[in-house]
């Protein structure tokens, strides 16, 4: 396997390193290729990123953002439809938070950049996302026919069993559960959880 470059070169990968952005990489990802999300433009996608990097500076500054504030104050920041008075107002807002407007213009990523950073730095693209998740389906699809298959067997045997007289027993459901031990962390997932989720947390976190 191909060791993966330095992210931090990157746009993308410098900012969320430095204003500690724990985990925006990887759903950055996620939000593109659809897993656990409905998949996002890339314009979409730098739109988001730029609302999470507006709210670790206004917390890295000791402000604690209300709900639809950083939305609100980005869309003033960066919407062509907004008047010279509401931009002005929105560049004062984050002066108080000791936020420098200009810096933060400069820093605001583009659609580009973050095509850039999930193919050349993630090493991930679209035709991707199809194929993990075909992959993921298919797998799930064995796996739960396996398991009915298991079930069928299981409640067929014990039917003969009961109606023979060799087995004592009611009426009867048969419930198989499935789990997945990470030994690593020792954490253990429901196997359609662990699909869902794309792999193990910690696995995903050396990831990152």
């Amino acid at each position: 396997m191909s060791e993966q470059p330095d992210q931090t070169r990157s746009k993308v990968g410098r900012l969320i390193q430095e204003y500690e952005m724990d985990g925006v990489g990887q759903e950055l990802e996620d939000r593109w290729l659809g897993r656990g999300y409905e998949s996002q433009s890339l314009r979409s996608l730098a739109d988001w990123f730029n609302e999470r990097l507006l709210r670790a500076k206004i917390e890295r500054g000791g402000g604690t953002p209300l709900d639809g504030e950083v939305a609100n104050l980005y869309r003033l920041l960066s919407q062509d439809d907004v008047t010279a008075g509401m931009r002005v107002d929105a560049e004062a807002a984050l002066e108080r938070n000791d936020i420098d407007p200009e810096t933060l213009q400069d820093e605001f990523v583009s659609h580009q950049a973050v095509h850039t950073y999930l193919t050349e730095f993630r090493g991930v693209s679209k035709e991707q996302a199809t194929t993990d998740t075909d992959r993921i389906e298919k797998a799930r699809t064995t796996i739960q026919r396996l398991q009915s298959r298991l079930i069928a067997v299981i409640e067929s045997n014990l039917t003969q069993l009961r109606n023979s007289g060799r087995l004592a027993l009611g009426d009867f459901n048969v419930l198989v559960d499935v789990q997945v031990l990470c030994t690593d962390c020792g954490t253990s997932y429901p196997i359609t959880d662990l699909l869902d989720n794309g792999g193990c947390e910690c696995q995903i976190e050396d990831d990152e």
